[in-house]
């Protein structure tokens, strides 16, 4: 069953992101395309890069069910994050990055 609901929201993320390719996206108050999350699929590690350099960034990270997963504070230096994931479940899920200069949310797939 859990397959099957992923499958469902991996084709729906697909076919959300043709149709709407033209558009330009935002997500809270930054554009999606200035800030980079890579490699996606990741294994070990995601980077993101593109933020402003902040102290106490609550980062979390959740699966495609809504549970909170990984939650933590982070400096935010040189524009870039490194978050280990080795110990997350192959699957969808969504990062939220809130500091005072900027609120930020993307999906990334764990291999």
């Amino acid at each position: 069953m859990k397959n099957l609901v992923l499958y469902f929201l991996f084709m729906f993320t697909i076919h959300v992101g043709f149709s709407q390719s033209n558009q330009p996206e935002i997500s809270l108050n930054t554009k999606r395309n200035t800030v980079k999350v890579f490699p996606n699929p990741a294994t070990n590690v995601i980077n993101v890069l593109g933020l402003k350099n902040a102290q106490n960034a609550a980062i979390s990270i959740t699966d495609c069910y809504g549970n909170t997963v990984i939650s933590h504070q982070w400096n935010i230096k040189n524009n870039a994050l490194n978050i280990p994931i080795v110990n997350l479940e192959k699957g969808i899920y969504l990062i939220s990055i809130r500091s005072e200069h900027q609120k930020v949310q993307t999906k990334f797939i764990k291999q």
